[in-house]
């Protein structure tokens, strides 16, 4: 019983967002860059954009990198790090690179 006890308190003490899913961006609106922030920094990497959306609460750029591949890039909103980025080449793979980017 008291080994129970203990395991419920420590379930009990963990953060809100520790259950939830590690691709998720857990960041308060007023802590956002602004989507200019996230068409710059797309500018800057010299990819061509289709469309910036929302995804898991983390900004998801649709567009082409600088040879032309079709990507998928996930931004964290507060510090527009580049999380993940998923692009096809010629052969239909899809690769996929996480942590890219600034910290």
């Amino acid at each position: 019983m008291r080994k129970a006890l203990t395991i419920l308190a420590f379930l009990a003490a963990l953060p809100a967002g520790a259950a939830q899913a590690d691709d998720d961006c857990l960041v308060p609106m007023s802590e956002w860059q602004p989507r200019e922030a996230v068409a710059r920094l797309a500018e800057a990497q010299g990819w061509a954009v289709r469309r910036i959306r929302i995804d898991d609460g983390c900004y998801q750029i649709d567009g082409r990198d600088t040879g032309g591949r079709a990507i998928e890039v996930k931004i964290h909103p507060g510090t527009l790090r580049i999380l993940e980025v998923e692009f096809e080449d010629d052969a239909d793979d899809h690769h996929r690179r996480e942590g890219q980017g600034e910290d």
